[in-house]
């Protein structure tokens, strides 16, 4: 499992900074139970390795007049590899997608938006999504209420686990 290659205390630093990636290392290695400087050098290894990949501000979209939030289940004529490739590099340069995840069934991606009205979505819809190369059908979900939004991993499943095992 690969969450079992890190130590206690590098999984504690990871959800930590999750919960609050702008505390100093001095408040984060006394959360954690190390001193300050193994506890900086924890953190850059964990950067340098890949496990944490960045730092962000977590905006209101709508409190910043992005109003529309939609997803869209957008299905390829074809699934070759190259295809794939070119419709994520594809969404990638647009704006308005916020994420983009491949999908395994009736759907090849999901698409989630941020648009400030739906006139902005609805040109973005018709001129450039479903105008795109190799796109066969989209099938678009406005989002009404978001019941939740956590960001990250987890954590205490993973070590509610880790503690299962022999």
């Amino acid at each position: 499992m690969p969450g079992a290659k890190l130590d206690p205390i590098d999984r504690k630093i990871l959800a930590e900074l999750q919960a609050d990636g702008r505390m100093t290392n001095v408040e984060l290695a006394k959360r954690v139970g190390i001193s300050a400087p193994p506890c900086l050098r924890r953190v850059r290894t964990l950067e340098e390795n890949g496990y944490i990949r960045g730092y962000h501000a977590d905006v209101d979209a709508r409190e910043l007049g992005f109003e529309v939030q939609v997803f869209a289940m957008v299905g390829l004529v074809k699934q070759a590899e190259a295809d794939l490739s070119a419709f994520e590099e594809r969404c990638r340069e647009w704006p308005l997608v916020r994420e983009c995840h491949m999908l395994n069934g009736e759907v090849d991606f999901i698409l989630k938006c941020a648009a400030p009205d739906l006139s902005t979505f609805q040109t973005f819809l018709t001129e450039q999504l479903t105008a795109a190369e190799n796109v066969a059908s989209v099938k678009t979900s406005l989002v009404i209420r978001c019941a939740k939004d956590e960001p990250g991993v987890p954590f205490e499943v993973l070590e509610a686990r880790l503690s299962q095992e022999p």
